[in-house]
């Protein structure tokens, strides 16, 4: 398969360079369809069966299985959607300087895409069973928090063994075998207006009232236990000379533990039931919606399987904790072993300088491709076993 794919690489590239030049920010309907029925197309060449969620909205989400699947327990997810604008593509478009690939989503996680297409490719070309254990599924609001996707990733992944998150590898060459959970809150605070220089004393200032409560969510924050508070967004008031009848905050919320949610909650809910300035009024918004992806006996098992097929690609695989969110946390709250960052190299996603490393972009894609071969391969000893014992 190694063959193969190298021989593939600039296919892959060319692939990259198609995807990362249609812009498919999380709200760009058309751009991000325009790649699922490029990919779908790849697909079907090679047996796929399509099912199209159809979004009014958003881009359409995908799922596909081969033909001749047969109750498949290896689930892929990665997304189509990026966080960038309609005619960011037009500003920078792909481009290549020294053997690093830049543009918009280029390893996030469009990459990705690229790389599960060729494992796929890859196993098709040898014979190998595993491209029929696969159901793969392309989401178009990963970068939005999934809320329309969420439901058919954790419907698909009920009946799976194992779950691969394609999110891009870090900058070091790290998988992630545990994230951080979360949620976001939003605060409406309603104050009296007053002129400022005239009748201040009349004001009651919604930007000050929201001053206090930043303050004390933030003391929530306890490091030690993986629990963040962030307010990250303060807008309020209509004029520099008139007490703020209105603000607004929107507030970023970790943790490290699903147990954690219900008490962080409570607190969140408490500080904001109380006006620390007397006449302003809170309305508090929100939720912890997002499980944190926890290490597990089961996840622990399938790194060391991870780190079987690195050590085939040449590559020493380290797992990491990380604190941003991904898709894994739904598949790994339903118990199914779960890994993520499994795709290419790259780093400073979302920002003007992101960039794929494009010395790993076969490695990984082999990597991919000889974990679902060896996942394939445990079953069907699994359950040969099993038979055995019958």
């Amino acid at each position: 398969m190694e063959h193969y794919i190298k021989s593939k690489e600039k296919e892959m590239i060319d692939l990259l360079e198609t995807l990362v030049n249609i812009d498919s920010g999380s709200y760009i309907k058309k751009g991000i369809d325009k790649i699922g029925k490029m990919l779908v197309s790849e697909y079907k060449e090679l047996g796929f069966r399509t099912e199209i969620i159809e979004e009014q909205e958003r881009g359409n989400h995908i799922i596909l299985r081969h033909q001749e699947a047969d109750n498949p327990k290896i689930m892929i997810v990665a997304h189509m959607d990026t966080v960038f604008p309609k005619g960011t593509v037009k500003s920078r478009p792909f481009r290549i300087e020294d053997h690093f690939a830049y543009g918009p989503g280029v390893v996030d996680m469009k990459g990705s895409l690229v790389s599960v297409l060729y494992a796929i490719k890859a196993l098709h070309h040898a014979g190998n069973e595993g491209y029929k254990n696969v159901e793969i599924i392309l989401n178009s609001d990963e970068e939005i928090g999934s809320t329309s996707s969420r439901k058919l990733i954790e419907q698909t992944a009920n009946n799976k063994e194992y779950s691969l998150i394609v999110e891009p590898g870090r900058r070091d060459g790290s998988i992630v075998s545990a994230r951080k959970g979360g949620g976001r809150y939003t605060l409406k605070v309603k104050g009296v207006a007053a002129h400022a220089g005239v009748e201040h004393e009349k004001g009651r200032s919604a930007i000050a009232e929201l001053a206090y409560k930043t303050i004390k969510l933030h003391e929530l924050t306890k490091y030690q236990e993986g629990i963040t508070v962030n307010v990250g967004m303060i807008e309020g008031g209509t004029s520099v000379n008139t007490v703020a009848s209105t603000a607004i905050a929107g507030v970023d919320v970790r943790i490290a533990k699903m147990e954690q949610a219900p008490l962080l909650d409570k607190k969140i809910r408490e500080i904001c039931s109380v006006s620390d300035i007397e006449g302003t009024e809170i309305e508090v918004k929100g939720k912890i919606n997002r499980p944190p992806m926890e290490k597990t006996k089961g996840s622990i098992k399938l790194l060391k399987i991870v780190q079987e097929a690195g050590a085939e690609a040449g590559i020493n695989i380290k797992d990491t904790y990380t604190g941003g969110g991904s898709d894994g946390a739904f598949t790994s709250a339903l118990g199914v072993p779960t890994m993520d960052g499994l795709g290419p190299v790259g780093g400073f996603a979302h920002s003007e300088e992101e960039y794929l490393d494009l010395d790993t972009f076969v490695e990984r894609t082999f990597m991919l491709a000889t974990i679902i071969s060896k996942l394939t391969a445990s079953q069907h000893a699994a359950h040969l076993s099993h038979a055995d014992i019958v």
